[in-house]
């Protein structure tokens, strides 16, 4: 007896429209009993990602600017958390991007406006590749509890102390005890002379040039770096 198959960008879908929920909770459990939900336009984006892909020097690269027309009706049920569903379609695309291995050549945006041409149940998705400003590199740190830093021009310090960019409550974790930056078209880890030092995928590191989905572990606490 078999089960049925789930491909990784469904359950990437399921992880987005689980985690929408807890966020509007009280919202989301009486709105979607009509019209359109999230998880079809979370589907129609990642299927855009496919569609639309293309080989880049390191590999295949996925659109990374999304976006959303909605009809009035959608729109206007969508309101009261639409800044949590724009944040949470762009996370759920990162997920099928990681999922496939695809890049992205900027910050993942996804924007919503009304189209008074579409009724309710429509909607349009387009999407592009819209670089970072000034061609930059982008990635960023991604933290066991789903937490993301996106690491901007200057170092990403990661640290005990609550000033860091990542504040980690981890007591094995030095006050200032390493930081992230950009480096050419790429970012270096550096140790910040902390008591129980830095690693990349279990070697100890003074400095190290990242490749995309090492593991850096401080401490006790592991953190992930993905580059765009």
């Amino acid at each position: 007896m078999g089960g049925a198959w789930v491909s990784s960008a469904e359950m990437g879908l399921q992880g987005f429209e689980q985690r929408l929920e807890r966020l509007v909770e009280g919202v989301f459990a009486k709105t979607f009993r009509s019209g359109l939900k999230p998880v079809e336009v979370g589907r129609r984006l990642t299927r855009d990602m496919d569609l639309h892909r293309t080989l880049g020097v390191n590999g295949p690269l996925a659109p990374n600017h999304f976006t959303v027309a909605l009809s009035p009706a959608d729109s206007q049920q969508f309101e009261s958390f639409a800044e949590v569903l724009t944040r949470e379609l762009a996370e759920a695309a990162r997920d099928h991007a990681r999922a496939e291995g695809y890049g992205f050549v900027g910050p993942v945006h996804v924007e919503m406006h009304i189209d008074e041409s579409l009724t309710q149940g429509q909607f349009l998705v387009a999407s592009g590749f819209q670089e970072a400003p000034g061609g930059a590199a982008v990635g960023s740190i991604y933290l066991e509890d789903g937490r993301r830093a996106q690491i901007g021009e200057d170092p990403l310090v990661i640290g005990r102390m609550p000033e860091c960019d990542v504040p980690l409550s981890d007591a094995n974790v030095s006050r200032r005890h390493a930081e992230v930056r950009r480096q050419g078209t790429g970012f270096v880890v550096v140790d910040l002379g902390s008591t129980n030092g830095t690693r990349v995928n279990g070697a100890h590191v003074k400095e190290r040039l990242l490749n995309n989905g090492d593991e850096i572990t401080v401490g006790a606490t592991k953190l992930r770096f993905e580059a765009s």
